[in-house]
C-alpha cells in the first residue's frame, strides 16, 4: 500500500471515530434503525439530500431532528401541507413603507438542515420551489439570487400508503435526492425498548459534536477518498445494466421503463466513498458500492406495467443485476 494510501486511512480513521461517535449519539433517542442512521450519516459525509419513506410512527421525523440536534448547525422543520406556498418556504419581498423600497425576508430555507416533512402533501409548485436549492444551493427570490448557507442538507419524509391529498413528486425533484430510505417496522426487542424508553419519563439529551467547520472540511476529505478505476467500471456498469439488461445477460428489460440517470453514477461513488470513511479506510472497495447500491438506484429506475402486474420491484431488480455484474 503506498504512502498517499496509508495517509488517506489514518485520516479517515479519524473522521470515523468522529461519525461513529455522532452514530452512538443518535442511539440514544432512536432505537434500532442502525442502517438507516449509518446512511443518513453516509449522505451527510457527501453533501447529499435525503428522501425517507415509511408508514407513520416510525420516528422519521424524530431521527431527522436527532441528528440535526448533534450537530452545531441551523435546523428547521417545514410541514408541507396542501395550502402551502413556494414563498413559505423560500421567502419574498416586502414593501417598507418608511424607506419606500421593497426589502428581501428570507424564507425558513435559509439554514443548514431542513426537515421537509410530508413532503407529497404539497402540491408540485411548492415543491418545485426546493428544486434550485437542493441543485444549485441556492435561491431566487423576485430576480434576486442569494446563496445557501453550507453545509445545506434537505430531508424529506413522504408516506406511501395514503395517497388522498398528496401530489407524487416528479421524476427531474427525485433524481435529486442522493438517497431514498425505507423505514421498516422495528424488531420485537427494539419494540420493547421503544416501549420502556417513552412511557416511564425517561428523558435523553444529545450532545452536539460536530460543528458546520467540521462538516465541511469532512465533506472536502470525501472528495480525496481513493477510487481505482475498476471501481469507476463497475459503477458504471451496474448503470449501464438498468438502461440496457440485455448487453449483460439480464432477461428483465421487459420491467424497466428507464434506467438510472448519471447521477446515480456520481451518487455511486460519492456515497462509497462515505460509506470507507465511516469504516475507517481511505479507499474504495466494491463492497461500499453494493452497500449503498438500494439506496442510489431505487429511484432513478422506472417500471412498467408488466412489473406492476407481476409484484416485481425496484429492489428485485437491482438485486438481479448485483448478482449478474462481475465484482471486480
Amino acid at each position: 500500500m503506498n504512502k498517499e494510501i496509508q495517509e488517506l486511512n489514518i485520516q479517515a480513521e479519524d473522521y470515523s471515530k468522529k461519525l461513529r461517535e455522532v452514530h452512538a449519539e443518535i442511539s440514544k433517542i432512536i432505537v434500532g434503525q442502525e442502517d438507516i442512521v449509518e446512511k443518513l450519516l453516509i449522505a451527510l459525509v457527501s453533501n447529499g439530500h435525503v428522501l425517507i419513506e415509511g408508514v407513520p410512527g416510525l420516528a422519521k421525523t424524530l431521527m431527522i431532528k436527532t441528528l440535526s440536534e448533534c450537530l452545531d448547525c441551523g435546523f428547521v422543520r417545514l410541514q408541507f401541507t396542501p395550502d402551502l406556498l413556494p414563498a413559505d418556504i423560500t421567502g419574498t419581498k416586502i414593501y417598507d413603507h418608511r424607506d419606500i423600497s421593497f426589502k428581501t425576508v428570507k424564507g425558513p430555507i435559509f439554514t443548514n438542515f431542513v426537515l421537509a416533512d410530508e413532503i407529497n402533501r404539497a402540491p408540485p409548485k411548492v415543491q418545485s420551489a426546493l428544486l434550485e436549492a437542493m441543485q444549485e444551493k441556492q435561491v431566487s427570490i423576485q430576480g434576486d439570487t442569494i446563496q445557501l448557507e453550507k453545509p445545506f442538507m434537505v430531508l424529506a419524509t413522504q408516506n406511501p400508503i395514503e395517497s388522498e391529498g398528496t401530489y407524487k413528486l416528479p421524476e427531474a425533484q427525485v433524481d435529486r435526492f442522493m438517497f431514498k430510505l425505507l423505514i421498516r417496522y422495528p424488531k420485537k426487542e427494539d419494540e420493547i425498548e421503544i416501549i420502556e424508553r417513552f412511557t416511564e419519563g425517561l428523558v435523553h439529551h444529545v450532545s452536539k459534536l460536530l460543528s458546520s467547520k467540521d462538516i465541511l472540511e469532512i465533506q472536502q476529505f470525501n472528495l480525496k477518498i481513493y477510487a481505482d478505476r475498476k471501481i469507476k467500471e463497475y459503477v458504471a456498469e451496474l448503470v449501464d445494466a438498468s438502461r440496457h439488461p440485455e448487453k449483460y445477460g439480464l432477461d428483465i428489460k421487459e420491467y424497466i421503463e428507464y434506467g438510472a440517470s448519471p447521477r446515480a453514477s456520481l451518487w455511486l461513488v460519492l456515497a462509497a466513498k462515505a460509506h470507507a470513511m465511516l469504516y475507517g479506510r481511505g479507499y474504495v472497495k466494491p463492497e461500499d458500492v453494493v452497500s449503498i447500491a438500494y439506496e442510489v438506484l431505487r429511484h432513478r429506475m422506472l417500471l412498467t406495467y408488466e412489473a406492476e402486474a407481476e409484484g416485481i420491484t425496484v429492489d428485485n431488480i437491482i438485486t438481479q443485476i448485483l448478482e449478474k455484474i462481475t465484482i471486480p
